[in-house]
Formats: C-alpha cells, structure tokens, sequence
C-alpha cells in the first residue's frame, strides 16, 4: 500500500467518526492528539457514548452502545460517494465493527482492539471479526495484554474482510511505548506515532482503491 497525501483533497477526503474507549470521553488529550493528526487526511468527527456524557462510568450493554454509535454516523454521515471511515480506540473500535454490520461504511480502524475480554484469553470478541466484510486495519501494540498477537494472526486468517495489521513493538493497550524502549532504539513516540498515522493513511488509499461502498 502507498499513499500520496497531498492528493487527498478536501472533495476526497474521507470521513472519520472517531469513538472512544470505554474509559476516557472524546475530550480526552489521547482522543484529542489522533484527531488533530487525522485532520491532516480528512474530516474528523469525535463523538460520546451516552453513559459517557451522563458522567457514568459503567458502559451501556452493547445493543446500546451500539445504537448511539449508529445515530452518531447518522448524524454525521458525509454526501453519497464520500468515504466514511469507522475508527475508535479499543471498545470504539469494537462498538464500530458491529456498526459496520448495519451501516455501509468504507473501512474500519480500531486502535486496540480488545479481543480478549478482561484479557481472559479464552473469552474472545472475534465473532463479529470473522463477519465483516469492510476492510479493516487493526493498530496494535506488543504489550496489549486485551489483544495477544498470536490469536489475532489466527482470527486474521479466517476473516473474509480485507484486513491489514500495524505492529507497535513494546507497544500497551493505548500504543504507547515506554521511555527506557524508545531511548534504546534511539526514537520518541512520536516517531511511533507518525508509523501508525502513516499506516492509517495507507489504509486510506487501499480503501479508495478498493472502491468498497462507504
């Protein structure tokens, strides 16, 4: 995959609907960080889950979840032809999945995918991964203990979506890498950071290319 960001003008340029994790609202500085960075390749639209916004911290059962995150994309939804592209940290990026069942959309970006709940590596959240049929590119670190590569590579395997993967070596569950690592291998993680957005924006090629329906 490559890609040429100059060409993504604003009559190309995807939509991204940004949802968050289950622990911190869109406000949050990580939330806030990805969004401005995507803003460089697209329009971005960060939204709440409705616990969130009542100061819960509990989230909802997942049909809910599921449906606010609906009449999120609703509510945004960009002009026919437009590429609108799910992405969401970890149980956003879940919660997009399961949306992406429902509602046509053109790709899906989870970064972090929580495939094993609790990180209980015997309760896995792969079903609605092996029925997605929208392309998908899962950003995951090497210390996630909520998603051990080594299952992922499996549920990859029997997937029918185009699915890409981006490897943080020493990588958590929110991609971060610690210092002592990134002093070691003579980087920051913003250099970790600007792999993942390069990655994403490969994605977005593909994606256009692929013409999926979005």
């Amino acid at each position: 995959m490559g890609v040429c960001f100059d060409k993504l003008d604003s009559m190309l340029a995807p939509l991204f609907l940004f949802a968050p994790g289950a622990g911190a609202p869109s406000s949050h500085p990580w939330i806030q960080r990805w969004k401005r960075r995507l803003e460089e390749i697209g329009e971005v639209e960060a939204f709440d889950y409705p616990y969130m916004r009542e100061k819960r911290k509990r989230p909802d059962p997942l049909p809910k979840l599921i449906d606010a995150h609906r009449q999120a994309l609703a509510q945004v939804r960009a002009e026919i032809g437009r590429l609108t592209i799910l992405i969401g940290k970890s149980m956003g990026g879940r919660v997009g999945c399961h949306v992406s069942l429902e509602e046509r959309v053109g790709g899906l970006v989870c970064l972090g995918y929580p495939l094993c709940a609790m990180g209980d590596r015997t309760k896995l959240r792969d079903q609605v991964l092996r029925a997605l049929t929208a392309p998908i590119l899962f950003v995951q670190g090497t210390r996630d203990s909520l998603c051990p590569l080594d299952i992922l590579e499996r549920v990859r395997t029997e997937m029918k979506a185009p699915n890409f993967l981006h490897v943080i070596e020493g990588g958590d569950h929110s991609l971060n890498v610690p210092k002592r690592a990134l002093a070691a291998a003579g980087e920051t993680q913003e250099d970790v950071d600007q792999r993942i957005f390069r990655a994403i924006g490969e994605f977005v090629s593909f994606t256009k290319r692929s013409r999926f329906p979005g």
